[in-house]
This record gives C-alpha cells, sequence and structure tokens, in this order.
C-alpha cells in the first residue's frame, strides 16, 4: 500500500528513470544513484541522487525538474522532495538527497497517459547566490584562519 499519497496500488508496473544534470557553470557534480526503478502505478517510491561540491568554496544550487513523456507530468507527484528547498554545499561535501514519489493510480484512466510505460525524471541543477547567513559565516572562519597563520 503506498504510504505517502495514494491508497490504490495496481498491479501494473511502470519503471521510473532517473536523471541528473547541472547547469554550464555549476561546479558540482549530480548524478542519480540508481538509474531506473520499476514498481507498481500508486506505490510509494525513494530515489537518491548524489551531489558532489569539489571545490574549495561553499556553492549553493536549486533544482528544476522535467517529467517526461509530457502526458505522465500530471499523474508523477512528488510527496518529498531536495528540490524543494535551495541546497548548500560545503567545500568537498558529498551528500544524498532524497526525492519520495508516486505515479498516481489515474493514469491507467487517461486517454494519452494510460499507454505510458516509462517515466522519466530529469532534474538539473543551477547555481544561486549563497544565503547570507552562509556567506557570513563562512567569510568569518575564513578570516579566522587567516589570523592564526
Amino acid at each position: 500500500m503506498a504510504e505517502a499519497g495514494s491508497d490504490t496500488v495496481l498491479d501494473r508496473k511502470i519503471t521510473v528513470r532517473f536523471d541528473g544534470s547541472v547547469e554550464s557553470g555549476m561546479p558540482w557534480e549530480f548524478k542519480p544513484v540508481v538509474r531506473t526503478m520499476e514498481l507498481n502505478i500508486g506505490e510509494d517510491g525513494l530515489a537518491f541522487y548524489e551531489a558532489y561540491n569539489p571545490t574549495d568554496h561553499p556553492v549553493a544550487g536549486q533544482a528544476a525538474y522535467n517529467v517526461t513523456p509530457y502526458e505522465a507530468g500530471g499523474f508523477f507527484n512528488k510527496v518529498q522532495c531536495f528540490c524543494f528547498t535551495e541546497q548548500v554545499l560545503m567545500p568537498g561535501e558529498r551528500v544524498q538527497m532524497p526525492v519520495n514519489f508516486f505515479v498516481d493510480p489515474e493514469i491507467v484512466n487517461d486517454r494519452d497517459a494510460k499507454y505510458v510505460q516509462h517515466i522519466t525524471l530529469s532534474y538539473t541543477f543551477y547555481q544561486i547566490d549563497l544565503p547570507e547567513d552562509v556567506q557570513a559565516s563562512w567569510e568569518a572562519g575564513q578570516k579566522q584562519e587567516t589570523n592564526v597563520n
């Protein structure tokens, strides 16, 4: 039984593919931990993406997503997602970020979407300004290191 959204789980499988990229100039490495997942329509799914900041300074990012094919987009429901908030990775930090989702069972009643057997969830991370508190904390830490030497 799906915990997060749908009360109905169908005896029909669907394959979800995961894709990750970064905008040009974004220094992070970003990819899905698992490329595909097969689950029943209506079943709660949990996938992870990994992000890594190889730089020597904190970098903030925000993820934009896309669901294809277009017909399936309205039936793909993200219950919890790293894309709902900005992410800040410190120098050298590597994190796994979850997305909790389900495919609405109503997909099987849609004239066009009922034929969909594969859905692709794509994320692109783009760089944003560091939150002021992170920037101030980082700069204070850098000054302290400089004064110690």
